[in-house]
């Protein structure tokens, strides 16, 4: 492992840590319920605000579903197939390009968060710097976060930093869709065997956490990406009590 990738490594178990901490002794812990009334469209998605850090954020409340992936992986496109709108999140040729958190709105206090890609950026290091911190701010202290899309590459799925994520999002209880991109880039046998062999891997995590080939240009995947998304939009915040702390394993393993 590189000595960049380490340190990166490092900060997520620190994060970890931190955020289990934060979410299993807030007083205002929420927890929720489906709620039958309200549908979500994600077509009605309406660009919000773009803020370099969590503290321009619209007010922690409501329901979040955050993307995040690799800078390579193809978040501003997926976004764009799944809202059904061509230039919601904007494309660059350069990989690395989402630099500030993005929030769409789809609805009253239901709202998805586009964060910044994390791994290769052709971007100065400080400024890379300057995004690892705020992805892992919102990460540690947004508290109306209640699903993760983890974007990955189909022919390069579960690399180091794609599984810390995935490792932090189960440590902390959040479901997760790993959406693996890019799959029209393949045929469908091979597809067939990415799909599975992601699954199996994550399975050892013994938690909330579907995966789902998706392609942008072909659409693969958009109307069971769609289902989950939704799902997890379509659901109330309520308060509920705070969970005992022998109910938790406060263990994690790192790379």
């Amino acid at each position: 492992m590189s000595k960049k990738n380490y340190k990166f490594t490092v900060l997520c178990i620190f994060l970890i840590i931190k955020v289990k901490e934060k979410r299993y002794n807030d007083e205002n812990f929420t927890r929720v319920k489906p709620l039958s009334s309200t549908k979500i469209h994600l077509t009605k998605a309406a660009f919000t605000i773009s803020a370099p850090d969590i503290r321009r954020l619209p007010a922690d409340s409501g329901i979040e579903v955050a993307f995040a992936g690799r800078s390579n992986a193809g978040k501003s496109s997926a976004l764009n197939t799944l809202t059904n709108q061509r230039g919601l999140a904007r494309i660059s040729k350069t990989p690395g390009r989402t630099q500030l958190i993005n929030v769409f709105e789809v609805a009253e206090n239901r709202r998805l968060v586009d964060l910044p890609g994390y791994g290769f950026a052709q971007v100065p290091l400080a400024m890379k710097k300057k995004w690892q911190k705020a992805l892992g701010e919102y990460l540690e202290k947004r508290q109306c976060l209640k699903g993760i899309v983890v974007l990955m590459d189909i022919r390069h799925p579960l690399k180091d930093l794609d599984m810390d994520l995935i490792q932090w999002a189960a440590d902390s209880d959040l479901p997760v869709l790993a959406l693996l991109t890019k799959c029209d880039k393949l045929s469908q046998g091979k597809r067939s065997a990415e799909v599975l062999a992601v699954k199996k891997a994550l399975s050892t995590l013994n938690a909330d956490i579907k995966v789902q080939a998706f392609s942008s240009l072909k659409y693969t995947g958009k109307e069971q990406a769609d289902a989950i998304i939704c799902g997890w939009l379509e659901q109330e915040v309520q308060d509920g009590e705070l969970p005992e702390e022998d109910d938790f394993d406060d263990s994690f393993e790192g790379e």
